[in-house]
């Protein structure tokens, strides 16, 4: 059902994404699925809370920790950002936005984007062997989270995939160049 919220919230939006059209999507009955998350925005910040720690999962199991591996590293974090689960997290963001919505669902989802963004980070400084107490290093694994949102909210309006390669390609550089 999380899933299928996710998947929902990427391709349709806040708008076209209700509990009924979720239900659907997961084969179960809506009274099912308001069973387990009362209300729309229960359902939505789960989602996004629940496939961003999969991801993050993910990734800390497809590579190993290291210098050897920063490239690699480097690619598999833009990909957080620039997937349907970010593209999933920004509509819940313009969501929480609206005056509409904002009341409910706003701090919800700064908590939420506050967790994600920390559990990142720590996923990002594992992944690449930064050592942070080196001046510098923190903000350096920081840059390369908010140059992946950036191509995370490019993505949303055309294919850039080969200006986001080469992108990649020269942060990859910069950031082992920082972190040796």
């Amino acid at each position: 059902m999380l899933a299928a919220a996710v998947s929902c919230l990427a391709e349709r939006g806040w708008a076209g994404s209700t509990v009924m059209v979720v239900a659907e999507r997961a084969g179960v009955s809506r009274g099912a699925a308001q069973h387990h998350f009362p209300t729309r925005e229960d359902l939505f910040v789960a989602a996004v809370e629940y496939m961003a720690e999969e991801r993050s999962r993910a990734l800390r199991a497809l590579l190993p920790p290291g210098p050897s591996h920063r490239a690699e590293a480097v690619e598999g974090l833009v990909g957080l950002y620039t997937g349907p689960l970010f593209r999933a997290a920004l509509h819940l963001w313009v969501a929480a936005a609206d005056e509409e919505y904002g009341d409910l669902l706003r701090p919800r989802v700064v908590e939420l984007e506050a967790r994600v963004g920390r559990e990142a980070h720590r996923v990002a400084v594992a992944l690449l062997a930064a050592d942070e107490s080196r001046p510098g290093v923190r903000e350096t694994v920081q840059g390369l989270l908010d140059m992946a949102r950036g191509l995370g909210l490019a993505t949303l309006l055309s294919d850039d995939t080969a200006r986001r390669s080469r992108v990649v390609g020269q942060w990859s550089a910069l950031v082992s160049r920082a972190l040796a």
